[in-house]
């Protein structure tokens, strides 16, 4: 029973980790990118995915 738990609270930390690092490095990037680019990139994604912009 508690080599079940521990494998539970196991799968459950490294998930939330990675997610924190991978946010954390989202939020890190696009806090130093200038605005245009940020602009940019959003533009063409909604072009890309059909949503119009203007």
């Amino acid at each position: 029973m508690t080599t079940l738990v521990q494998t539970a609270a196991k799968s459950t930390v490294l998930p939330f980790i990675a997610a924190l690092f991978l946010g954390l490095g989202i939020v890190t990037v696009a806090g130093h990118v200038q605005a245009s680019a940020l602009h940019d990139a959003a533009h063409d994604v909604r072009h890309a995915t059909g949503f119009p912009c203007h």
